[in-house]
């Protein structure tokens, strides 16, 4: 990872876009692990990779998401400029438009049911725009999009090592379902990264869908994850039906979630409040398995 301050971005957009070097650099407070994210004045921000693997993003997004932007009825970053790669962060970075509102927390939209419904209607619109010549799913995106089965080997061996209170074989049942079809339509547009750190809301209604960096065209199942990783029983089949996603692409989004899932519980410190957040999504997995 690279260490990135708020002093290297005030450098480096008073060194290559002088028209904005009077305007306050700020860092954002939830910035996220990919990216850091700074303010510049109010219409403004900065987005600089965390670490070179996820560099492609910036230029991906540059020519994707002007496309996207007036095909969406919810706003999305548009990037206003490009920066260049310097000694002290050799990687490029962007300056992008501001986009107000807050993180979603359960605390914040007024009714589950319409935020499904929201959501439902951001990703339709996205998988409706034209996906020809869209980048394929693969290490670029981290395979979002693309087959589960390359994460098999590590969902297995976080299982394996799970604490006994955990039953393995319905874990290993649940995955195994989710392996048991593959994709075969049409590729469409995906985010990549449906979390509730990429999901803006004001007046408790979704306001914004941010960092598209693991964006790609292919299954569009790894974008459902909401359904167990934020969604009650009621709003998650809500927002299963709007997206007319039929059974083998919910038991594929299912293994998205618990790969995900397993992962933040095992490699995160425990009791941290990522640790906690994997075993909460691991729980809520296995109860909806177990009422099917």
């Amino acid at each position: 990872m690279i260490e990135i301050t708020a002093e290297w971005v005030r450098q480096f957009v008073h060194s290559q876009f002088p028209q904005w070097r009077d305007l306050e650099v700020a860092p954002v407070e939830k910035s996220g692990h990919d990216n850091r994210t700074y303010r510049l004045g109010n219409e403004l921000t900065v987005r600089l990779p965390s670490h070179e693997r996820y560099a492609s993003a910036i230029k991906k997004e540059s020519i994707w998401l002007p496309v996207f932007q007036p095909l969406l009825s919810w706003p999305i970053p548009i990037p206003v400029a490009l920066g260049a790669p310097t000694e002290e962060y050799p990687l490029p970075w962007s300056v992008n438009r501001w986009i107000e509102g807050d993180t979603v927390t359960h605390a914040n939209i007024l009714d589950s049911h319409r935020f499904a419904e929201d959501l439902a209607g951001f990703l339709n619109e996205l998988q409706a725009i034209d996906a020809n010549g869209g980048i394929p799913a693969g290490e670029q995106n981290f395979h979002r999009g693309g087959n589960l089965a390359v994460y098999d080997p590590e969902t297995r061996a976080v299982i394996e090592r799970l604490p006994s209170s955990y039953d393995q074989k319905l874990l290993t049942e649940i995955w195994e379902l989710a392996l048991a079809t593959s994709y075969h339509d049409a590729p469409v547009w995906l985010h990549g990264d449906v979390a509730v750190g990429n999901l803006l809301v004001k007046d408790g209604r979704l306001c914004g869908v941010i960092d598209f960096g693991t964006m790609g065209v292919g299954d569009p199942s790894s974008d459902l994850v909401m359904a167990w990783n934020f969604f009650d029983d009621a709003s998650r089949q809500l927002f299963l039906n709007l997206m007319s996603a039929d059974q083998d692409t919910v038991n594929r989004a299912r293994g998205w979630a618990l790969w995900k899932a397993l992962i933040t519980y095992a490699w995160n410190e425990p009791a941290s409040e990522a640790s906690n957040w994997g075993k909460h999504v691991i729980d809520v997995i296995m109860r909806e398995y177990n009422s099917l």
